[in-house]
C-alpha cells in the first residue's frame, strides 16, 4: 500500500487540482464502485513493479489518508532537487575561481630565475668546528668563493652582496602564530663585493670570502625546544631580469677535549657506612659505547654484642641518561610590554621572555646481575658497566650561550639495597630484615661532537714574525779590523793556526767558523789587488 502511494505522488503530470480531484473522487461511493467493477492493473505489489510510469500516473491506485496531503510536495521537490543536481554536475566543470587555487593548482610559485648567470660558491676550509669550551675557544674560521658564471657577454650587474646570520626559531614562541616571536637572526658578517654597476664579461668570475667564527657563538643544533642554524645568504642585483639570490647553511659544531684519566667521584649515603667510588668519562659522544666502573664499600657490618653479622645486598641497579633543554622565547615589538615612567627615567626597559625547558632520557637500562660480591669483614660490590648511545635517541650537544639557551646532560645511577643478617657462628643462615633502601647519583656529563683529525685553525696558521727567533744566528769574528790596513791584507786560510785557535775557542757554544789569516802581500800580488780594488 504505501509504494503505491510513493508512484502516485512521484507522477511529473499532475498538479494540485488533479490530486485533490482524484482524492474526491475516491471518497464518493459511486467512484468506488466503480472502481470495484471495472479491472485494476495495481491489484499486486508485483503489478506495480512490471508496470511503467506512464501507466502509473494515467491509472491512480486506492486512497491515500488526508494527513498525508504534505508529502507530494515534499516528494516532488525532492525530486526537482535530484534532477537540478543531475543536470548542475554537467556544468560543475565549467566553473571557474580566479582567487581560489584548487589542490592541484601550485600554491607556492618558484622563484623566477635568470637565464644569463647563475650562482654558486665553493668552501675551501675545512668543517667549522670550535676546538674548547665557549671560554677558551678561538672559534671557527669558514672561507671560501663565490662563483658567478655569466652565460652572456657584456653582463650588467648593479650590486653584488653577501651576509651571514645566526638564525634562531623558537619552537614554541613567545606568543603562538607570530612569526616575529619564532624567528630572531642576528648579523655576524657582511660583504659588499660589487658596489657600483658593473658589466661582467662570459666566464666564471671568483669572489673570495672568509670570516672567523666567534669562540663564544653557540653551535648548531636542532630539537624539540629551539633551533639555531648560520644562514648565508647572497644576492646579486642585475639590471635586466630578475636577481640571483644564493642560500646556504653553514654547520658549525663544537668539540670539547677528552680527558686522559675519568673522572673519580667518592658519594657516602648517611646513615649507612655504604660509600660509592665511582670512575667514569666526562665527556661521551653521540652514537657511543662508554664504560664506568663502580664500588660499593661499607656493605658488611659486625654486630658484636648480638654476636651477628649485617650485610647490605645490591638487587637492582639501573642507570639513563638525562637530556634537559632550556632556553628563553623573548618577546617581540609588538608582544612586548610598554615602558613605564619608571623604565623610562632608568633608560633600561626589561626584555619581556617565557622561559621554556624540556626533559627526556635519552638512555637507560635496567641490571639484576652482572656484579661481583664479596661479603668478607672488609667486602666490597664491583662492577663495570656499558652505556650506550645509539643514532635513534637523536641526542643534541651540549649548547650554552648568551641568549639563555643551555643543553645540558647528566647520567644517573640508582640502585636497591636490602638489609639482612646472620649469626656469626652459622654465616649461612641468612635471614633479611625488612629494611631496603634506593641509593642515587647523578653525574655530570658532557655530550659533544668528535674532534677527528683536525685542529683548531690557529694551530693550523703559521707562526707571526713577533714570535719567530732571530734566524740565521749571527756569528762573532774576533778580528783586529783596526790593526788591518785595507781589504787586499785579508786572505782566507783553511790552515792558519790563528783560525784555528779561534776555532777552538768558539767550539764550546757553536760550530767553529772561517778563520782569515794576514799575509804579507808579495808584489805580484799586491798588483792584481790593486787591479781588482774598485776606486
Amino acid at each position: 500500500m504505501p509504494h503505491r502511494v510513493v508512484d502516485f505522488f512521484r507522477s511529473s503530470n499532475d498538479s494540485i487540482h488533479s490530486i485533490k480531484a482524484s482524492v474526491q473522487r475516491r471518497s464518493s461511493p459511486s467512484s468506488r464502485s466503480a472502481s470495484r467493477e471495472r479491472p485494476t492493473r495495481h491489484s499486486s505489489a508485483a503489478s506495480s513493479v512490471l508496470e511503467t510510469p506512464v501507466d502509473q500516473a494515467q491509472t491512480p491506485s486506492s486512497t491515500a489518508p488526508p494527513v498525508k496531503m504534505a508529502e507530494p510536495a515534499r516528494g516532488r521537490q525532492k525530486d526537482k532537487d535530484k534532477d537540478k543536481d543531475k543536470h548542475g554536475d554537467a556544468h560543475n566543470h565549467r566553473l571557474s575561481f580566479p582567487s581560489f587555487h584548487l589542490g592541484s593548482s601550485k600554491t607556492f610559485k618558484e622563484p623566477a630565475q635568470n637565464p644569463n648567470a647563475a650562482l654558486d660558491w665553493k668552501i675551501e676550509s675545512p668543517p667549522a668546528v670550535m676546538y674548547g669550551d665557549t671560554e677558551n675557544s678561538t672559534g671557527a674560521l669558514v672561507s671560501g668563493q663565490l662563483l658567478l658564471k655569466v652565460k652572456e657577454e657584456d653582463f650588467e650587474v648593479e650590486s653584488f652582496g653577501a651576509k651571514l646570520e645566526i638564525h634562531v626559531i623558537q619552537k614554541r614562541p613567545f606568543t603562538n602564530h607570530c612569526q616575529q616571536c619564532a624567528n630572531q637572526t642576528t648579523e655576524i658578517k657582511s660583504w659588499s663585493f660589487l658596489s657600483e654597476p658593473t658589466v661582467l664579461s662570459k666566464r666564471t668570475h671568483e669572489f673570495p670570502f672568509s670570516v672567523l667564527l666567534g669562540g663564544h657563538l653557540p653551535a648548531s643544533t636542532d630539537n624539540s625546544v629551539v633551533a639555531i642554524r648560520y644562514d648565508f645568504t647572497a644576492e646579486v642585483k642585475t639590471k635586466a631580469g630578475p636577481p640571483i639570490k644564493l642560500t646556504k647553511r653553514i654547520d658549525v659544531k663544537r668539540s670539547l677535549p677528552v680527558p686522559d684519566l675519568p673522572h673519580h667521584s667518592i658519594r657516602i649515603f648517611p646513615p649507612t657506612n655504604i660509600a660509592a667510588s665511582v670512575h667514569y668519562p666526562q665527556v661521551v659522544h653521540p652514537v657511543s659505547t662508554n664504560t664506568f666502573t663502580l664500588r660499593l664499600d661499607g656493605i658488611v657490618k659486625h654486630n658484636i654484642e648480638a654476636k651477628s653479622v649485617e650485610y647490605w645486598k645490591l638487587k637492582r641497579l639501573s642507570w639513563k641518561l638525562e637530556e634537559t633543554i632550556e632556553t628563553v622565547a623573548p618577546a617581540c615589538e609588538r608582544h612586548a610590554p610598554r615602558d613605564t615612567p619608571e623604565t623610562t627615567a632608568a633608560d633600561t626597559p626589561p626584555k619581556k621572555g617565557a622561559k621554556r625547558s624540556d626533559a627526556r632520557t635519552i638512555a637507560h637500562a635496567d641490571m639484576h646481575s652482572g656484579w661481583k660480591s664479596d661479603y668478607s669483614p672488609s667486602g666490597c660490590i664491583e662492577m663495570e658497566i656499558e652505556y650506550q648511545l645509539g643514532p635513534g635517541s637523536k641526542a643534541v650537544c651540549d649548547i650554552k650561550s648568551e641568549d639563555g639557551t643551555e643543553i645540558t646532560h647528566q647520567l644517573v645511577v640508582e640502585m636497591v639495597v636490602v638489609q639482612e643478617y646472620a649469626p656469626v657462628a652459622h654465616p649461612k643462615h641468612v635471614t633479611p630484615t625488612g629494611v631496603a633502601r634506593i641509593l642515587r647519583m647523578h653525574f655530570g656529563v658532557n655530550l659533544t661532537e668528535r674532534a677527528g683529525l683536525g685542529v683548531s685553525w690557529d694551530n693550523e696558521a703559521p707562526p707571526i714574525y713577533q714570535d719567530v727567533p732571530p734566524s740565521p744566528p749571527s756569528y762573532t769574528c774576533p778580528i783586529p779590523y783596526e790593526s788591518v790596513g785595507s781589504v787586499e791584507d785579508l786572505t782566507l786560510s783553511r790552515h792558519s793556526q790563528e783560525g784555528g785557535e779561534r776555532g777552538e775557542a768558539s767550539s764550546g757554544s757553536r760550530a767553529p767558523s772561517p778563520a782569515y789569516e794576514e799575509r804579507a802581500p808579495s808584489s805580484s800580488s799586491t798588483t792584481g789587488a790593486d787591479d781588482e780594488v774598485p776606486r
